[in-house]
């Protein structure tokens, strides 16, 4: 008898499993921290690639539109670019995080529009760099549309940092068990994943997780801290090569670089790769507690990064915030109901396109999301059968961000740039200030990238990546000027569009 109630109790839990009652897809968003894709990125990934990538589709062509940490992520939350959410870099003068912030673009969020579509919300990790900060509010500050949060203060950590957990307080340590922030997102998660499972089954869930991986200070998990030592970034492209036909930022790096600033590069890269693994870990455990609570099937699972990185191209030592390939290419895949699996998709998209993306799912699937999103929902994509008009260009800008007092050591560098690194190579400034048209048209084969730098140069980069794919010769003064007439107006057009102009404005023709 004790027997046959056994198995009548589990027979009944698998029937409940099978049985769970229908209502709109779930939807997990991933984003890591600084992890390219240039680089090598995606290659630790080993869990990644069996349970999303050859479960779902891979984007190979994903661009962050500010290759910064705090402007990117406030595009991904609203679905505008940097010039619509007024956040230009990771300062609290930037809007990161800013009270203007909370009071304007923080209140129109995809998770804003989840909530209101009647989705149960669940935040954890990174959030903005400023967030939580007195400046800005304090830990006590959750932001609007989120149910359950667990917020970061402040810019990523590993061990001793400061969390809101629903708006309170908690310090964490430097004991791996208890306070390593990416196990700590993880088993969140995972618990949040269940519970959402047993009080909540007929409301559907978004959830994001912010890893602090792979950002500095790369501090990796004990079991990973000896992976990857015979390792060294990447030498080939653009790596240690100068900058003579570039921006003076560019300009100023010190070409070849000293060994001390490639055995400092070579270390982050091996590093970087080390807290990835946790990052592995995590999304295999997410994806098992889906599949153990029964709602794998009905969930999207988005896995994606803020922006990309550099590792010694054109002799930068280490960073982001440049207009290049390596700085703008993040990861990009995705897997759930209807998602083609085990392909790729070649159109361009931008980070932009994942507010409208979520709102659209949250909405029905039917192609709707707020008006004042500037990126396009990328559900047509998902079927690879699928063939829908596309966009083939976008904008990319920064404002440069500096420091009035440069590092004492570095005494022959004038006040204004910031983020220097070893030997002196600073990787920003105020006027390291750009914006720049991508076009990527893969019918007509037309691949270029076309930038002006606000400054006293007025300077203007352009590359051809067809024939140039690494962005080694600037081509301006060669092109005929009609190209560079075309692509200022276009430049013009971007930088002033704002929701349905930045979808609807056609690009011009162009051949080289």
């Amino acid at each position: 008898m004790l027997c046959l109630c056994f198995l009548f109790v589990i027979l009944h839990a698998v029937s409940s499993e099978e049985n769970l009652p229908s209502h709109a897809p779930n939807i997990v968003l991933i984003l890591t921290d600084d992890q390219d894709k240039i680089l090598g990125g995606m290659t630790p990934m080993v869990k990644v690639k069996e349970l999303l990538q050859n479960e779902g589709t891979t984007f190979t062509n994903m661009f962050t539109p500010t290759p910064l940490c705090c402007p990117s992520r406030s595009s991904i939350l609203t679905g505008r670019y940097s010039h619509n959410h007024n956040t230009v870099n990771n300062s609290i003068s930037g809007n990161c995080a800013s009270l203007s912030w909370q009071n304007s673009a923080e209140k129109e969020t995809f998770a804003v529009f989840a909530h209101n579509a009647k989705y149960k919300t669940y935040f954890a990790g990174k959030y903005l760099n400023k967030y939580g900060k007195k400046e800005a509010g304090g830990p006590s500050h959750v932001p609007p549309g989120w149910n359950d949060w667990f917020g970061l203060v402040g810019n990523s950590k590993y061990y001793n940092f400061t969390v809101s957990d629903n708006g309170a307080v908690v310090k964490h340590g430097d004991a791996y068990h208890s306070d390593y922030l990416t196990d700590l997102l993880t088993y969140r998660s995972v618990k949040n994943i269940h519970k959402h499972r047993e009080n909540h089954v007929d409301q559907p869930f978004l959830m994001m997780i912010s890893t602090p991986a792979p950002h500095g200070p790369w501090n990796a998990a004990p079991q990973y801290e000896e992976k990857f030592l015979n390792l060294s970034a990447p030498r080939d492209g653009s790596f240690n090569k100068d900058g003579k036909n570039k921006h003076w930022l560019l300009r100023q790096a010190k070409n070849p670089m000293a060994e001390d600033s490639i055995n400092y590069l070579d270390n982050a890269f091996r590093k970087r790769w080390q807290t990835l693994l946790s990052v592995d870990d995590l999304v295999a455990k997410v994806v098992t507690a889906l599949n153990d609570t029964g709602q794998l099937d009905n969930t999207y699972i988005i896995y994606t990064s803020d922006n990309g990185y550099h590792l010694g191209q054109f002799s930068l030592p280490i960073d982001k915030r440049q207009l290049y390939e390596f700085d703008l290419r993040i990861p990009f895949i995705v897997r759930g109901p209807g998602v083609s699996k085990n392909v790729t998709r070649v159109e361009p998209i931008v980070n932009i396109d994942i507010a409208p993306t979520i709102s659209d799912i949250a909405n029905g699937g039917e192609g709707k999301f707020p008006a004042s999103m500037d990126g396009v929902s990328l559900l047509p994509l998902f079927n690879s059968d699928k063939k829908p008009k596309w966009r083939t260009d976008f904008l990319v800008e920064y404002h440069g961000e500096g420091s009035n007092n440069p590092r004492p050591e570095c005494t022959e560098m004038d006040a204004g740039v910031s983020h220097c690194f070893p030997d002196c190579v600073c990787e920003d400034a105020f006027n390291n200030t750009y914006s720049c048209v991508r076009t990527l048209d893969t019918l007509n084969k037309v691949d270029l990238m076309y930038c002006e730098f606000t400054d006293s140069e007025t300077f203007v980069e352009l590359y051809n990546h067809t024939t140039d794919p690494h962005q080694l010769n600037n081509i301006r003064s060669t092109v005929d000027p009609q190209v560079l007439g075309k692509m200022n107006q276009r430049l013009i057009a971007l930088g002033d569009c704002s929701g349905t102009t930045c979808r609807s404005s056609l690009p011009p023709k162009l051949t080289l």
